[in-house]
């Protein structure tokens, strides 16, 4: 619903226009002095205002000065209404930064009918926010999956890599791929594959905490994120993905797939120095390892200065963990 705000010290008039905008269906918001319409624009989300000229303590110019002044983050819609009919007077309103004017005493149709220019112009405002929230989900989301895309999780990690600095605490990074899933594709058909990466996402997103980031890095590979994680919960989070992926079979198409993913983990220290592209490195070698040790296991790798066992590595597969120096 858009809200209009009517300024007018004077009761017909004000009555009249509030009479006609409840008609047409606006939320009203009223008031009879320039202070208690500044009270009204600052307290609420006033969409369009009808501001007298001539008001006590605050004039509808000076408030239209200022509703331009403060920078809604939506436009406002500003109707200068007076007595004044002069065309510098008319020049005088619009510079203030009014959109419309019009004299009193007011024609009922020729109000409605400005009233209705203001709601077109604030309808199309809000199609166009709408549109902008849109294309925003869109760059940073993937199309397929609706999780973050390459580009906005390797954002955040950056962004996270520096808030581990920052605030001192350990950054869990996991990746993570599908194993043969070139198989279902191959054998399946393409609808498929992406019938089994959607819910593979969904059961991802389903381990993730409300903190957690996590996004498809690739085809068939997912990148996680997890703040003010340790070594030891990096590598339980990595080992319940891993139980929840493999738990039940995948169904698409009619077919029952029974798919398992392999993990490569490490963790940023507070106080580590290396580049978020070199962390990246460290999973992707834990990834490869995990792959090349049988998949369907999660490989946690540190380096020396991070890990107690310096240099040491976990690996967790079948439901059970070890250490290996």
């Amino acid at each position: 619903m858009i809200n209009l705000l009517i300024a007018d010290d004077d009761n017909v008039s004000r009555i009249m226009v509030e009479k006609s905008a409840r008609s047409q269906g606006f939320n009203v918001f009223i008031a009879t002095d320039g202070d208690a319409a500044m009270n009204i624009i600052r307290g609420e989300n006033i969409h369009i205002a009808i501001l007298d000229w001539m008001m006590p303590r605050v004039s509808g110019i000076e408030l239209c000065r200022h509703m331009r002044r403060q920078n809604a983050s939506e436009y406002q819609y500003i109707i200068l209404c007076t007595a004044r009919n002069q065309s510098e007077d008319i020049v005088e309103g619009l510079n203030a930064g009014a959109d419309d004017y019009i004299t009193k005493p007011y024609k009922i149709r020729e109000l409605e009918a400005r009233l209705r220019i203001g709601k077109r112009i604030i309808d199309l405002q809000h199609k166009l926010i709408r549109t902008q929230e849109k294309l925003k989900r869109m760059a940073i989301h993937d199309s397929l999956t609706s999780l973050l895309n390459h580009g906005e999780i390797s954002r955040i990690l950056e962004e996270q890599w520096l808030q581990t600095r920052r605030e001192k605490r350990p950054l869990g990074v996991i990746l993570l791929d599908i194993d043969h899933f070139k198989t279902v594709n191959d054998r399946y058909g393409h609808q498929a594959g992406d019938a089994v990466l959607v819910e593979i996402s969904r059961r991802l997103k389903e381990c993730m905490r409300p903190y957690d980031k996590v996004g498809r890095y690739g085809g068939e590979e997912f990148l996680a994120l997890l703040p003010n994680c340790d070594h030891a919960n990096t590598a339980r989070i990595a080992e319940r993905i891993r139980r929840r992926i493999s738990a039940t079979p995948v169904t698409a198409f009619e077919h029952e797939h029974h798919i398992t993913i392999s993990l490569g983990g490490t963790v940023v220290e507070a106080d580590e120095t290396t580049p978020a592209e070199k962390i990246l490195h460290r999973s992707d070698m834990a990834l490869y390892r995990a792959k090349a040790n049988g998949r369907d296991r999660a490989e946690m790798e540190f380096s020396g200065e991070e890990s107690p066992q310096k240099g040491g590595t976990y690996a967790t597969s079948a439901g059970h963990m070890e250490s290996i120096q």
